[in-house]
């Protein structure tokens, strides 16, 4: 049988939970700039089309064959992200049948060559392809951007735990209005809720109270939707 989640169906306007980990659970994301990079290949794949030149400012390296950048962001949005060091979780609705096939193959591959230029190393990167479950409540939506934002705190490959609302790597800050970002769109998760911050300690309405206070852990609700 396959893996979980290998299996994709693809549905135009569908809502999905992306995921993915190194080889053999190696880390994938060694310094700030790896983060930053992988985070630079989102935003030019998700936005108009950018400035060149980019990319060899931000790491002074040259690809000698660079995925294009052809925009996706009439094919993508992107509702949630968070990466670690060892995996990354997308949380995405794809408009085109096949914008979520086009988005990870440029994204992976384009990462894929920055980090073996970048370490001196060849061959794969990640454990296959990437895993993609359809969402089809919008409860498991929004128990999914829940769970994508507490992988600071819920993953044992950090050395320390990091508080969701400070660690810089996901799109959580953004939910709270700490940062702002054409390219991520989380105004579809935050409309279900009065506030995005919480506004006082009883405050029970508010998406940052739904993150850090919901009674139960997100993997109980969730089960197969999340990463195995």
């Amino acid at each position: 049988m396959p893996a979980k989640n290998v299996v994709k169906t693809y549905v135009e306007n569908g809502y999905y939970h992306i995921y993915n980990r190194g080889v053999e659970k190696r880390v994938i994301f060694l310094d700030e700039q790896d983060y930053s990079v992988f985070l630079h290949f989102l935003k030019q794949y998700l936005s108009p089309p950018q400035p060149k030149g980019t990319f060899l400012t931000m790491t002074g390296l040259h690809l000698v064959r660079p995925r294009p950048v052809h925009p996706l962001h009439n094919e993508i949005d992107l509702l949630a992200h968070c990466l670690m060091p060892n995996h990354f979780h997308l949380l995405l609705k794809q408009k085109t049948p096949d914008g979520m096939i086009k988005l990870l193959r440029r994204l992976c591959t384009s990462y894929v060559m920055y980090f073996n230029k970048k370490y001196n190393r060849v061959g794969s990167l990640f454990q296959g392809t990437y895993k993609a479950v359809l969402i089809d409540r919008d409860e498991y939506l929004l128990h999914l951007s829940r769970y994508v934002h507490l992988n600071p705190v819920l993953d044992k490959a950090l050395d320390k735990v990091t508080p969701c609302q400070e660690y810089p790597f996901s799109s959580y800050q953004y939910y709270l209005g700490k940062k702002k970002a054409k390219w991520l769109k989380p105004k579809e998760i935050l409309e279900f809720f009065k506030t995005a911050q919480r506004l006082n300690f009883k405050d029970i309405l508010s998406y940052q109270s739904f993150v850090e206070d919901y009674p139960r852990p997100p993997e109980e609700i969730l089960g197969e939707l999340i990463m195995e």
